[in-house]
């Protein structure tokens, strides 16, 4: 039993206690509804307390119990704050640390409400792509008003509990001892009747109207894509409009809908994705992690410096060393700006800053980075440099440091053989801006020692990472996958495309950015380095020499005002170039291809099922965990869109018989060559299986 009953003189206390947010699954609502129960059987008993033990009071469904019969099982919570609602003695809902989803639901079904101050306040279905599910469109409107409740709704962020002391929400805010406080609440109510139900409250906002359409105005732009927040508008249109019961019967009705949705499967396979990418096999949570409290970078270019403000923004000492002064100034003096630029926009104070910046220090000399706990590269990509900066970190960090490296394609093992410590060794793939990119790659070695792994993994939550695991090859997961897809972004242009209308499908499939919009941020110059690596240690992988021919001109992208696009100085708005679009046409006409009118629909296919094939051959070699991972890290660090998933369930949601049977007609066109079907995409969808 999840659910404890216990009797403090004439009040029954019912404690939730399924760690680690009370989540109400099974065994926690049997135990409410028994309690409940139990309260009602005995004469004495005059009021019921329901509190939670731990962080909170409940963090709403039991997110193990989803998809599992167990979700549906009776008692719902529909069932439960049924019973509550309609017990003859008073239940007082006693809340600290949070009330989200069902938790804020069930406790708008008890009859009165005390909360701590800080407890956080929430219904965040939306985030998921639904509803609230058992009243919440209907019971908080009545209790805090159409535009609070809407705010809250449309946006599922969490509200302090003393932002809402004002509201009929709670019936008194306790400073103390919450469960002594709840206690001494409800002798005084004790005899209180009749009892109070939130769905006899009456709305009596009279501008209901106006506040619903200016909420539907706001969240315009986005209602295409994620249907959830216009449908949590029309779920408090009918609770101003329609009797109790009619409004929740229309809750439960777009709830069920939502729930059938592409977009909301797509937003709840991203949340358990997150949840699963930090479950690693042969990991335990009690393996023990190396403590980190001080960290050094080398380099301080642009990844660097970002990397140094990841530590610092968590609080960590960060040192960073380069080979010159000039260049410690001058990345020092990015840190700077971007740090003031935040404070520009209100979201860090002057007193932030300065501690922050307080804990970044500087150096030349590899011995100032001796007593660090953990180092991280970030220097050119190219496999000497960093044997060069691997080889003096042996000889200077202490014994048990953890030596990471930023290489975003290079072989981690073979930089690991530059110590005698390889088990020290991982890697940790920042994404630039580092400073604001969320997923950060870890890379396993095959040496790499699993307590230095789960180590990397904490940090990443730490200074907020999405971490995901990645095994060792050429680009890991996600630059071993998007080369694929820039390969058919370059023969696109050779077979009849621009570079416009190729980014133009692709944004206008969800992604933030095109390919070759992609390419002048991150630097045409970096691609053209790689391919020609790859030419000689990978000759059988052909390349179209478009890019090449690009970067000959000198046009790297916004750094220099030319790529693919044209650039104005102190603009980063890409102008279409007539001189790249010649030389494409130019091109094309040098090969003898006769340029064709290719469509929006192929553009997407062939970038994206190039994806999704690619990420079936990391699949069946072990590098990434599960497909869920590699959508992980598209979605966190590639632009792809949230509400479609990622490439693995986007495939899936296709077919992924249909994805194999484009893969195949790809394969006898122009270009073949590039396509094959992986073997594991070929095996799920014989067996009529999916990702």
């Amino acid at each position: 039993m999840t659910a404890s009953f216990s009797e403090h003189g004439d009040i029954a206390v019912i404690t939730l206690d399924n760690p680690p947010v009370n989540g109400l699954g099974f065994a926690t609502r049997s135990g409410i509804v028994d309690g409940v129960q139990r309260a009602l059987d005995h004469p004495a008993i005059r009021a019921i307390v329901l509190i939670g033990s731990g962080k909170g009071f409940s963090g709403g469904a039991d997110i193990r119990e989803f998809n599992t019969p167990k979700a549906l099982q009776e008692p719902s919570l529909h069932t439960v704050i049924r019973t509550i609602e309609s017990c003859g003695k008073p239940v007082i809902a006693a809340i600290h640390g949070m009330a989200m989803g069902g938790g804020l639901e069930l406790a708008l079904g008890c009859h009165y409400r005390v909360a701590t101050p800080a407890a956080q306040i929430a219904l965040p279905e939306v985030k998921l792509g639904i509803l609230p599910g058992a009243g919440g469109t209907q019971r908080l409107p009545r209790m805090i008003g159409v535009q609070r409740a809407l705010n809250m709704i449309v946006h599922g962020a969490p509200v302090p509990s003393e932002q809402l002391a004002d509201t009929h929400l709670f019936d008194r805010m306790i400073t103390g001892d919450l469960l002594e406080g709840a206690m001494a609440f409800a002798h005084e109510i004790a005899d209180v009747r009749p009892l109070p139900k939130v769905r006899d409250h009456q709305i009596q906002d009279t501008d209901a109207t106006q506040v619903l359409q200016a909420m539907r105005e706001q969240i315009k732009a986005q209602a295409q894509h994620y249907p959830a927040p216009t449908k949590c508008i029309d779920a408090v249109e009918a609770a101003i409009n329609l009797p109790f019961e009619d409004g929740l019967s229309f809750e439960r009705e777009l709830f069920l809908q939502l729930v059938q949705t592409t977009e909301s499967k797509a937003l709840r396979h991203s949340f358990f994705a997150e949840r699963s990418a930090v479950k690693i096999p042969g990991i335990g949570p009690d393996t023990t992690l190396r403590e980190i409290r001080a960290a050094a970078v080398i380099g301080a270019g642009t990844m660097g410096a970002g990397i140094a403000m990841n530590f610092a923004n968590a609080g960590i000492p960060v040192c960073v060393l380069e080979t010159a002064q000039a260049a410690l100034d001058k990345g020092l003096g990015t840190i700077r700006r971007n740090y003031e630029n935040t404070l520009k926009k209100g979201r860090l104070t002057q007193e932030q800053l300065d501690k922050r910046m307080g804990l970044i220090s500087t150096t030349l000399e590899y011995e100032a980075l001796s007593s660090a706990d953990i180092v991280i590269e970030a220097v050119f990509e190219e496999i000497s440099v960093k044997e060069t900066v691997f080889r003096r970190l042996d000889q200077v960090m202490k014994p048990g440091a953890i030596l990471a490296s930023n290489t975003s394609t290079l072989d981690l093992d073979r930089i690991a053989s530059f110590t005698s410590r390889p088990q020290d060794v991982i890697g940790m793939h920042f994404f630039s801006p580092a400073n604001v990119m969320k997923l950060l790659e870890v890379v396993r070695g095959k040496a790499t020692a699993d307590d230095v792994l789960a180590t990397v993994m904490a940090l990443a939550k730490k200074i907020k990472k999405t971490g995901v695991v990645s095994g060792v090859c050429d680009g890991f997961i996600g630059n071993r996958m998007i080369e694929q897809y820039l390969r058919q972004a370059f023969y696109l242009l050779e077979e009849g495309c621009l570079p416009a209308q190729i980014d133009q499908a692709i944004e206008n499939f969800g992604f933030a950015m095109g390919p070759f919009r992609m390419s002048d941020l991150a630097g045409n110059d970096i691609g053209w380095h790689i391919r020609q690596r790859r030419r000689v240690e990978r000759p059988d992988m052909v390349y179209s020499q478009i890019g090449d021919k690009l970067c000959e001109r000198g046009r790297f992208g916004q750094k220099t005002s030319a790529g693919w696009y044209d650039y104005h100085p102190g603009d980063r708005t890409a102008h279409a170039s007539d001189e790249v679009n010649q030389m494409i046409i130019a091109h094309a006409a040098e090969l003898g291809v006769a340029r064709r009118a290719i469509g929006d629909d192929e553009i997407v296919e062939r970038l994206i099922y190039a994806l999704a094939n690619e990420g079936a051959r990391i699949l069946e070699e072990g590098i990434a965990l599960r497909a869920s991972d590699i959508d992980l890290v598209y979605l966190t660090g590639y632009g792809f869109p949230l509400y479609r998933g990622g490439p693995m369930f986007y495939a899936s949601c296709v077919g992924l018989d249909k994805v194999s049977a484009a893969v195949q007609r790809y394969a006898s066109g122009p270009n073949g060559h590039a396509w094959h079907v992986a073997p594991f995409l070929q095996k799920l969808t014989d067996e009529g299986k999916s990702f």
